[in-house]
């Protein structure tokens, strides 16, 4: 090869290595982001981006609530990766303290707005943070933060109302608001119009729920009123009364004491009938030898032509003006649930006050109309 023709082979060695050289550093430096979807980093996953959020409290007799906020995580097929629950799972466990601070903060301001609105005293307390895995039927990991919110319900004689402390929470599509209370409480109805609102998505004996996809509050809401059933309830806060008195003795004291009422009742007749046909207390006797009305008797219609609100009118009237709610129950063969309903209607209406003495429920004719 002649001398033009090597210093054109070397020309060209030089341009090619130059080449090769020079790609080798780009090929390190290439940007992350044009390497393929399945290499880069999976997103890291916060609480707020959560499958689905439910927001669960149960209300006590005493208006507060244990309040259970559950973030869902679905992982599998189509949904949030196993990793990435994986490592948000270990880092709410390993920085609790962090999380539990930052669900604190957010839920303190939902606690004083629900004081302002409703100018009760209200606070949060006892506040975790904790995490749980499911596996079947579908992999969900599950973080809940749970606290007490005191005063949540507003408490009045035998009903509790609950809600306003929440007025206008936002629902997303994802989240479910849900309420539940203690057996012996049911909803509140007035005129057969059960007292909730807005209308749940969803309602049970003990429960209602409110789906985001399907409901959204408005400023007022959402409210629920929830009644004693009878004005007591076998689950509540045990007494220092001791324990019951065997059924035997309480029947045999109740023969004791009919057998003596029996006894006095027939030595009045024989009284009456040795006065001339009057009585003691001077009311003549009737022909049919009773004693005739008694100064407490009510005249009116017979009990089937009045409405329940009048009939237990009628009987606060024959008993003084005052009567045990349990009585009303026994004197008219009502079932504690409709005796709640109907003496709530007379409370709403100023007809009667009710009031307590130890754990029963005492009702008793309003001032007005006793005067």
């Amino acid at each position: 090869m002649d001398s033009r023709g090597l210093r054109a082979l070397s020309i060209v060695l030089v341009v090619v290595c130059s080449v090769v050289v020079a790609a080798a550093p780009v090929g390190t430096a290439a940007d992350p982001g044009s390497r393929p979807a399945a290499l880069q980093a999976e997103d890291e996953l916060a609480l707020e981006d959560a499958d689905r959020i439910v927001v669960d409290a149960f209300i006590a007799e005493n208006g507060s609530a244990l309040v259970t906020v559950d973030y869902q995580f679905r992982y599998g097929e189509d949904d949030t990766s196993e990793a990435a629950w994986e490592r948000l799972r270990t880092d709410v466990e390993s920085d609790t303290e962090v999380y539990a601070d930052a669900e604190r903060t957010k839920w303190n301001e939902s606690v004083a707005d629900g004081a302002n609105e409703t100018e009760q005293n209200m606070s949060l307390s006892n506040l975790s943070v904790a995490t749980e895995n499911e596996t079947a039927p579908q992999g969900i990991g599950h973080v809940e933060v749970s606290f007490r919110w005191e005063s949540f319900a507003s408490v009045e004689i035998n009903r509790l109302t609950a809600g306003p402390a929440l007025s206008g929470f936002t629902l997303d599509d994802d989240t479910r608001l849900q309420f539940r209370w203690p057996a012996g409480y049911s909803i509140y109805e007035s005129d057969g119009k059960p007292q909730i609102d807005p209308s749940p998505s969803n309602r049970t004996d003990d429960m209602v729920i409110w789906r985001g996809s399907e409901v959204d509050f408005s400023a007022e809401q959402p409210w629920v009123v929830l009644i004693e059933d009878g004005g007591s309830n076998a689950t509540a806060t045990p007494s220092n009364e001791g324990p019951p008195m065997p059924w035997t003795i309480v029947v045999l004291a109740l023969a004791l004491l009919a057998a003596v009422g029996v006894g006095g009742w027939l030595l009045g007749r024989e009284r009456i009938a040795g006065n001339g046909g009057d009585r003691e207390d001077g009311r003549p006797a009737q022909p049919d030898g009773s004693a005739g009305p008694t100064p407490n008797a009510v005249d009116g219609p017979p009990p089937e032509l009045l409405s329940n609100e009048e009939r237990v009118l009628r009987l606060l009237e024959e008993r003084g003006g005052r009567i045990k709610q349990q009585a009303v129950v026994s004197e008219l063969g009502w079932t504690e649930a409709k005796t709640s309903q109907v003496v709530g209607d007379l409370r709403e209406a100023d007809e009667i006050e009710v009031f307590r003495i130890g754990r029963e429920n005492v009702l008793a004719l309003s001032a007005e109309d006793e005067e």
